[in-house]
C-alpha cells in the first residue's frame, strides 16, 4: 500500500468512526422542513395498500423514490457497509450512491481499492452511482474515471462539489478555480448521466446561476441539493483533523435543505432533483417530494445498520418507506405525482 493510499484509508476509517460516535449534526441550522406541514385529508379516498411509490429516475424505475446516499469507500470496513447497503437497495428496489472513488483513479492502485466499492454481486439491478470529486473531474482523468465506473458497474456518476469540506480537511483539495468550466467540458465526454451534488452544505440559487451562465441548459442530468441541517462535513473534518470543532461558525455554514430545494426547483423546473441533507424520516421525505424533489437520499442514519448487516439496513429503510406510504395515504395522494401536485403549506 502506498503512503498516500494509507493516509486516505486511515482518513476514510476516521470519517466512519466520527460519524458513528460523535455529534456531527448542524447545531444551529435545521433543514427547514419543520416549517412545513403536509395537507392532511380526513376523507382520503386512497387505500394504503394500493399507494404507488414507484418513480422513474434517470431512466430507471425505482419502487420507491429513495437513494442510499453516498457515504464511504476506500477502507476495509467500507466494503462491508457498501455491500450491506447495496443488498438492502436491491431487495427494496431503490437506488444507491457509492462514496468517493478518488482512490480508484490511479490505475496502479485502483484495482486494489475497487474491492470496497464492489457491490454488483449483491445488487445486480440497482441504479448505481459512481462518485468523483469536482477537483478530480478533469479531461486528463476521463479515462481513469470511465475505468473506475466500469469496474463497479455504475449506471451514472455523481460529481460532488465540496469546497468547505476540503478547506477543513488536512491537505484537502482547495483549488476550485476553473472547476465550473471543467464541469461543462468533462460531463459532455462521459457515456452516462452526471449528477452534481454537494456533500451537505447546499446547492442554491447562486450556484445554479453560475451553472447556467453560458447556456440555458445545465451541463448535468440531475442535481442533488444536499442541503444543510443534517450531517455537517465541515464539523466532521474538524473533528478528524483537530479532535475538536475549532471553527464552530464554519461547522454551521450552509443552505438549509428546504431552501436549497426550492431555489433550485424554481430555477430549473424540469431538471431531476434529489433532496438530501437531514432527511431522517418518511415525513421528511414526503415534504421534500411535495416541495419539488424527484427522489430523496438518506446517508448517515444508515451507517450503523450498514455496519450491522444487510437485514438491519433493509429493516431501517422498510420502516422509512412505510412511513412515506402512510404520509401519501393521509394527505389523499395515490402516488408520488399526486403528492407533488398537492404541494405543502407553510406554518406561519
Amino acid at each position: 500500500m502506498t503512503a498516500e493510499r494509507r493516509v486516505m484509508s486511515i482518513r476514510k476509517r476516521r470519517h466512519i468512526d466520527v460519524c458513528r460516535y460523535d455529534d456531527v449534526d448542524y447545531q444551529g441550522v435545521t433543514t427547514g422542513l419543520e416549517r412545513y406541514r403536509l395537507p392532511f385529508n380526513a376523507l382520503t379516498q386512497t387505500n394504503l395498500g394500493d399507494i404507488d411509490l414507484s418513480v422513474e429516475f434517470l431512466g430507471t424505475r425505482l419502487r420507491a423514490p429513495i437513494l442510499v446516499g453516498a457515504m464511504t469507500g476506500g477502507a476495509e470496513l467500507s466494503g462491508t457497509i457498501n455491500r450491506n447497503l447495496a443488498a438492502a437497495a436491491q431487495s427494496l428496489g431503490i437506488g444507491m450512491m457509492l462514496g468517493s472513488q478518488r482512490v480508484m483513479l490511479d490505475s496502479a492502485r485502483g484495482d486494489r481499492a475497487a474491492a470496497s466499492f464492489a457491490v454488483r454481486e449483491v445488487a445486480p439491478d440497482v441504479l448505481l452511482f459512481g462518485n468523483i470529486g469536482l477537483s478530480q473531474f478533469t479531461k486528463d482523468a476521463v479515462p481513469d474515471i470511465i475505468r473506475a465506473l466500469d469496474q463497479v458497474g455504475a449506471n451514472a456518476l455523481a460529481v460532488h462539489t465540496n469546497p468547505l469540506q476540503e478547506a477543513m480537511q488536512d491537505n484537502g483539495d482547495t483549488d476550485f478555480a476553473g472547476s465550473l468550466d471543467r464541469l461543462h467540458d468533462v460531463a459532455a465526454l462521459l457515456d452516462r448521466p452526471v449528477l452534481l451534488k454537494e456533500v451537505g452544505h447546499g446547492i442554491g440559487a447562486r450556484a445554479v446561476a453560475q451553472l447556467l451562465r453560458f447556456t440555458d441548459e445545465p451541463p448535468v442530468a440531475a442535481i442533488d441539493v444536499a442541503g444543510a441541517g443534517g450531517t455537517s462535513w465541515s464539523r466532521v473534518e474538524q473533528l478528524v483533523r483537530y479532535g475538536t470543532v475549532r471553527y464552530p461558525d464554519l461547522a454551521d455554514w450552509g443552505i438549509p435543505t428546504a431552501q436549497a430545494l426550492q431555489e433550485v426547483r424554481a430555477a430549473l423546473p424540469h431538471l431531476p432533483l434529489v433532496a438530501s441533507g437531514g432527511i431522517r424520516t418518511g415525513m421528511d421525505a414526503a415534504k421534500a417530494l411535495a416541495l419539488g424533489a424527484d427522489v430523496v437520499a438518506v446517508a448517515r442514519p444508515l451507517l450503523s445498520p450498514g455496519i450491522e448487516s444487510a437485514a438491519a439496513a433493509t429493516a431501517w429503510l422498510q420502516a422509512f418507506i412505510d412511513e412515506l406510504r402512510i404520509c401519501l395515504h393521509g394527505c389523499g395522494a395515490a402516488d408520488v405525482t399526486a403528492l407533488r401536485n398537492l404541494g405543502a403549506s407553510q406554518i406561519t
